[in-house]
């Protein structure tokens, strides 16, 4: 009797635990889905990747920052079989960007567009043939990129814009523009307004979608659609609209509204002004955007056909982007994708399998990948991730379909959404802080009978802002979160149709977390605050949380300076805070990369990060768990 209590007391326990595994399912990560490969390189080969070529049979071609071109035999590595490299052109000038066509590679330097072709098959160039060339002045940052063929042949190239300050003498023609490069070599100049266009595409409707860095004039991170004529924002390029070729009626930097407004109110007074399909916020998801490349690969990458990918040269990972046309004009939204690569994820391109070549380097632009180049390959390996798969504009919000079925208990569960909105100034300074933001209450939910949709209700949509869509508290069938929760809507148009029939909630203190910002705000204008208590873990959440941990490490340099080192500068924790809000890149001359305002950031939580600083270094001395505030 007393061994079948104990049997009893067993089997209870063991479904117990069944039960409790069903109901909290382990965590998924990106790599359960999504694996990325490494590309072996061989020891004295330094393959700092401007531009990545699929062959048409099987081979890869990269060039690299050293002005070289490899061909890689055997680049999937099947079986762990190890590629071979033949070094099939050199001396070129910092190549960033490479194509193959009709047997020729296509290749942008410096000033040049140069095809080069192999006439006896040994897999190394014979002619070298310059197919277009344009002025260089000397200017550092006068990057080349490209070229991307476009469905009749023709090229289009971008160039970065000079850098105020660096290298003398009249600067390069066309610089921050984008150009076509006819098939006879002429060069056509199709919009500007373009700072530092390192990715670009032309997709499946034959439209030019260009990503862009922040900088002067630049806000935040973004992806545009350039139409000819189109004047993106950076007033770099201006210079070239007095040409006869410019397609745009001479412009100077004195027409553009220098106000600081977000860019939405400065395009009601400059017409010619293109405002950006997609905002990326700063840090929140990328801190340098670079490729851009469609999803044509027939179902072979996942459930993500027909929409983009995005890649960030600075944090060394993918995102995802969804576009839909509202009244004639590209907007959509932007989603976490793929981290942990292993240098700056610079160059993107499709693989005969459906999997991505990714070409990197880090050589003069810091990332988090912590190796100075490499070429890795992102594989799907055929499981569904539960993700956003879209989220699109609707009248009073935005609908978000799901790639699984998702629980109508979370989904009509008004718990499970945050949502607020900002944007950015548009102003020639370097960069902006998140400016204007707000809650967004939500007023009514309706799920669709399949449960793969959810039709959010708003009090209020704000046109011309990016509205944060996070569904944290949604599952699936199995009890799964979400995979990613967040996504940022990129609102330029709000579409007419039906407004949605569902009884709509009051909204009140108790069913918003409105009162609650406003009341954090209006602490925040109180003064000084004392007696600041704070531990380690908690940092760790508010790193991880306000994106720091982006661009900077405790004890290692990333994009920005190690935390360590900023303690050995003996701010108080007052200079940080005023430094986090109105950064001063000249106090760090040595990183290329200038710190963005994050005066978005709570000033409490930018206070205890600051006295976690400044205990770094002081073993021993300090308390990690009680730490005052010097005020």
């Amino acid at each position: 009797m007393k061994n079948y209590k104990y049997l009893l007391i067993t089997i209870f326990g063991f479904l117990t635990l069944q039960t409790f595994a069903q109901q909290k399912p382990k965590p998924l990560t990106e790599e359960d889905f999504y694996e990325i490969k490494t590309i072996t390189i061989p020891e004295g080969i330094k393959l700092e990747i401007g531009g990545v070529a699929p062959m048409p049979d099987g081979r890869v071609a990269v060039c690299t920052r050293r002005g070289e071109i490899w061909i890689i035999e055997n680049p999937y590595m099947p079986d762990g079989t190890q590629p071979s490299y033949t070094l099939y052109a050199s001396g070129l000038h910092e190549s960033l960007g490479l194509a193959y066509r009709e047997g020729s590679f296509y290749c942008t330097q410096r000033g040049e567009l140069t095809k080069l072709t192999d006439t006896d098959g040994d897999d190394k160039a014979d002619i070298y043939e310059s197919f277009a060339n344009w002025d260089v002045s000397g200017n550092y940052h006068e990057y080349s990129y490209g070229p991307v063929f476009d469905k009749n042949g023709d090229m289009y190239l971008t160039f970065n814009v000079a850098w105020v300050g660096y290298g003398e003498g009249k600067l390069a023609k066309w610089r921050g523009w984008l150009v076509k490069i006819k098939k006879d070599g002429t060069l056509e100049p199709i919009a500007t307004g373009l700072r530092s266009p390192a990715g670009f595409t032309v997709n499946s409707n034959g439209d030019v979608l260009y990503g862009e860095n922040q900088g002067d004039w630049v806000g935040s991170g973004r992806v545009t659609h350039l139409e000819k004529g189109d004047f993106a924002g950076n007033a770099g390029g201006l210079s070239w609209t007095k040409e006869p070729e410019s397609p745009l009626k001479p412009t100077t930097v004195k027409d553009i509204p220098d106000t600081g407004e977000p860019m939405f109110e400065a395009a009601k007074k400059m017409k010619s002004l293109k405002l950006p399909a997609v905002w990326f916020p700063h840090a929140l998801m990328g801190i340098s955007t670079a490729d851009v490349i469609e999803d044509q690969t027939g179902g072979k990458f996942g459930p993500f056909q027909g929409q983009y990918f995005v890649y960030d040269q600075g944090q060394s990972k993918a995102m995802r982007m969804t576009l839909e046309k509202v009244n004639g004009k590209y907007q959509g939204a932007c989603y976490p994708f793929r981290e942990g690569f292993q240098s700056g994820t610079l160059r993107a391109r499709w693989g005969n399998d459906g999997s991505m070549f990714v070409g990197q380097t880090s050589r003069g632009w810091g990332s988090t990948g912590k190796d100075l180049f490499g070429l890795q390959r992102l594989v799907w390996n055929g499981r569904t991730p539960f993700e956003m798969k879209n989220v699109s504009a609707r009248p009073d919000g935005f609908e978000i379909e799901f790639t699984q079925p998702i629980s109508r208990k979370s989904a009509e569960n008004f718990d499970s959404y945050e949502l607020k909105s900002f944007i950015y100034k548009y102003q020639h300074q370097y960069g902006s802080p998140i400016i204007n933001q707000e809650v967004t209450p939500l007023r009514g939910i309706i799920v669709s009978e399949d449960r793969t949709k959810v039709r959010l209700v708003l009090d209020n949509i704000r046109q011309g802002y990016i509205h944060q869509v996070m569904a944290s508290g949604i599952v699936n069938d199995e009890g799964q979160s979400l995979l990613h929760d967040i996504s940022y809507y990129t609102l330029n148009e709000i579409p007419t149709g039906d407004l949605a029939k569902v009884p709509l909630r009051t909204i009140t203190p108790a069913s918003t977390s409105t009162k609650e910002i406003k009341g954090s705000l209006k602490k925040e204008k109180i003064g000084a605050i004392k007696d600041i208590i704070v531990n380690s873990k908690e940092v760790a959440v508010l790193l991880k949380k306000h994106a720091c941990l982006a661009c900077h490490a405790e004890a290692n340099k990333v994009v920005g300076p190690a935390y360590t080192d900023i303690a050995k500068r003996n701010y108080t924790n007052e200079q940080i805070l005023e430094l986090v809000y109105r950064p001063k890149p000249e106090n760090w001359p040595d990183y290329a990369t200038e710190m963005a305002p994050m005066s978005h950031v709570p000033k409490t939580d930018v206070l205890k990060i600051a006295a976690w600083i400044n205990t770094l270094g002081k073993k021993g001395k300090v308390d990690l768990n009680k730490i005052e505030n010097r005020d």
